[in-house]
């Protein structure tokens, strides 16, 4: 539907009609070119008025609006849930019926609405294949992915087939999401519980370091068993076989137990366990009894030397608080011991060392020989003069005899790592240190962490800085007694929290080893599960230590069983990156090389896959979840072989229909083409009926 509206009043066009009259008075009908012609006259006569009125209505800018109507259907969602536990109660021949079912709905769906189909599991697709190879079902995900497409359309129905069975992701009864449109639910699967012994869970560290013992907790089912007897045994898949086994009792129908099973960790790098239960007779299933885990053990735990002057109580402190982080393994004496042997360290603490009794110069020496990062606890007993020689971070001026109590105010601008904001605000209160009476002065290395606090004045003194000397990282405390700082934790927040935080953090900065390697390798993680794709990360740099990526660089992938995999890593920006995709389960190294400035480089690691066995451990259908998912959200419940009546039972319902949608659209008249061909045509006409008669 059109309307022609004007920008000026109406009453201008017989303005313009008057005017196109006129100009046609003027034109012929003064004129004696055709006097004997007066038919031919007013011919001309009304082109011309035509034309003029025409253009002069023009000037007035009309605009014309076109109301345009256009009706959708509304869409409908029909899903499927791919995943495996699909096809545990379905031969070929009930698929096959379920499949040419499934596609008479669909057909009959795509006829009155505008039909969407999906296939649901670990993810959501578009599109049904019933291939039914996913290892995971996540209801809420889909419910979720619904609502985040069609939330602004005109959504009618959604139409779910599926067993109920979710592994992943919460219950879809309280997922939070609120579609506008009825779901109605195809139940399949079978709801009746068959005989049968499971491992349901195993719970597990996902890494433990080398020589600790470690548990794993492992949750057993059995289902109309009572009576009947198992082995559980839990095995190392390699070398050592058979780790522990248990014999298990079934005592009830319904039954669930737990058994606690310690392991130890006596070899480095990532171990797969094999946890598996002896079928008992009748059973419906054993691909459930049995569960695969894996462990990376570390070898990382890094060796802590405490080498104090003498017995004193910052020793106890720093022992229990470095002890509370499993990546360390803190030991401690004092410098009168002959046998320290530094290399056996990853790093050392050194307690008012070098002291007025001892210079500690041969450990000092062997700690810059072997570049060992230090930290330094400056007291009442150092020798300030050897102490200033044997690092460049601070130097202090002083007799050694006197002292200040300090208390902490922590630097504005310091950069090295985060600290916790309740650090910031408690650290100043802490109870007062004792830290040597002199002129302390930084060193153009040196970042300083906390500042001396005496009494009521803010210095510039260094309390706590860090910094590098002879290529090993420094820190320094330039007081005693921080045992103190740890009571009053205790005492403020019934814990040693911050305190360890603020140690905790010293140290790892401190002790954390440097990659100058200039080929590396990464993975986010070590362990994927088998429906991960592998991705690896990888840079190059140059002499100047500067990202490149100009040579190619090669990955080659091996299993356990001496298969190779080749790559070539794609470069992305100013480094690599490979998608190397899914791999089966089980145990791989990899190595990649590139050649670079005339030498060739090389980086080892290793990954594992685990296997996803989540649609094993739960083989009964829950219908009754599907029901009172129809029922929240208005739809509808039938079972697999009522699936062809849900077309009859969504118009039945009546509240599914179309949108209309109406669009208004202005456009100024004097924009129309035809206009102009009509305007020309009166001209032309008018042009040829007078040259046909004899004049111009």
């Amino acid at each position: 539907m059109n309307n022609l509206t004007f920008q000026y009043p109406s009453w201008y066009l017989i303005l313009c009609l008057f005017l196109g009259i006129a100009y046609a008075l003027f034109l012929y009908f003064r004129d004696q070119t055709f006097k004997d012609k007066t038919w031919l006259n007013w011919v001309l006569g009304i082109l011309r008025a035509l034309f003029v009125s025409f253009l002069s209505m023009l000037l007035l800018s009309p605009l014309l609006k076109s109301l345009l109507t256009e009706t959708k259907k509304p869409v409908v969602v029909l899903a499927q849930d791919h995943s495996e536990s699909i096809l545990a109660d379905l031969n070929e021949e009930q698929l096959a019926s379920y499949k040419q079912n499934f596609q008479n709905l669909s057909t009959s769906l795509a006829e009155d609405y505008d039909l969407k189909e999906y296939s649901f599991g670990s993810e959501v697709k578009e599109g049904i294949d019933f291939e039914f190879d996913n290892k995971v079902s996540n209801l809420s995900e889909f419910l979720s992915s619904l609502y985040d497409l069609y939330s602004n359309q005109n959504l009618g129905a959604v139409i779910m087939a599926t067993d109920g069975i979710y592994n992943e992701g919460s219950n879809p009864i309280y997922a939070g999401t609120r579609l506008a449109a009825p779901i109605y639910t195809v139940a399949l699967g079978d709801t009746t519980p068959k005989r049968d012994i499971m491992i349901k869970r195993v719970f597990h560290n996902k890494i433990a370091y080398l020589g600790d013992k470690f548990s794993i907790q492992i949750d057993i089912s059995a289902f109309n068993c009572a009576g009947a007897a198992s082995t559980l045994t839990v095995s190392k898949i390699g070398q050592n076989g058979l780790v522990q086994k248990f014999p298990l009792k079934v005592q009830k129908n319904d039954f669930f137990t737990t058994q606690e099973v310690i392991l130890d960790a006596d070899q480095a790098g990532v171990q797969r366990y094999k946890i598996s239960l002896t079928s008992v007779q009748g059973e419906i299933s054993t691909n459930n009894n049995t569960k695969e885990i894996f462990i990376d053990v570390l070898d990382a735990r890094q060796k802590i030397l405490i080498v104090a002057n003498s017995p004193h109580p910052d020793i106890s402190a720093i022992k229990q608080s470095v002890s509370k982080n499993k990546n360390y393994e803190i030991e401690s004496t004092y410098i009168s011991n002959p046998n320290i042997n530094v290399k056996a360290y990853d790093f050392i603490i050194l307690h008012q060392l070098p002291s007025k009794t001892n210079d500690a110069s041969s450990l000092l020496s062997a700690i810059k020989t072997n570049k060992k990062p230090v930290l330094f606890f400056v007291g009442t007993q150092t020798n300030l003069n050897k102490f200033n020689a044997a690092q460049s971070l601070i130097n202090i001026k002083g007799d050694g005899r006197n002292t200040n109590d300090v208390q902490a105010g922590l630097a504005t601008d310091f950069s090295l790592f985060n600290i916790d904001p309740k650090i910031e605000i408690e650290l100043p209160k802490y109870s007062p240190l004792l830290s040597p009476f002199g002129e302390m002065t930084a060193g153009g290395n040196a970042q300083i962490l906390a500042y001396q606090k005496i009494g009521k004045v803010d210095t510039k003194y260094p309390l706590i800085l860090f910094g590098d000397h002879d290529g090993a990282k420094y820190g320094i405390i330039t007081a005693e007694n921080i045992w103190k700082w740890r009571i009053y934790d205790y005492l403020e927040n019934k814990n040693h929290d911050l305190f360890n935080e603020l140690l905790g953090k010293s140290i790892q900065y401190l002790s954390l080893k440097e990659d100058k390697r200039k080929f590396r390798v990464s993975l986010d993680k070590n362990i994927f599960n088998e429906n991960e794709q592998i991705i690896f990360d990888a840079e190059l740099y140059n002499q100047s230590y500067e990202l490149i990526n100009d040579p190619d660089a090669s990955l080659t992938i091996k299993d356990s069983a001496g298969k190779e995999y080749n790559f070539t890593l794609n470069k992305s920006g100013k480094s690599y990156r490979l998608n190397a995709g899914l791999f089966p389960v089980g145990n791989y190294s990899f190595l990649a090389k590139t050649f670079s400035n005339g030498e060739n480089l090389s980086y080892k690691g290793q990954f594992s896959i685990r296997p996803i066995q989540l649609e094993l451990y739960e083989t009964t259908a829950d219908h009754g979840l599907l029901k009172l998912l129809s029922e929240k959200y208005g739809g509808g419940f039938v079972q697999a072989e009522q699936i062809n009546t849900l077309a009859s039972l969504i118009k039945e319902k009546g509240n599914v229909k179309p949108v209309i949608y109406e669009t208004s659209k202005t456009r100024s008249v004097i924009n129309l083409k035809w206009l102009f061909f009509v305007l020309l045509a009166l001209l032309s006409i008018e042009w040829f009926m007078r040259r046909y008669h004899g004049a111009y």
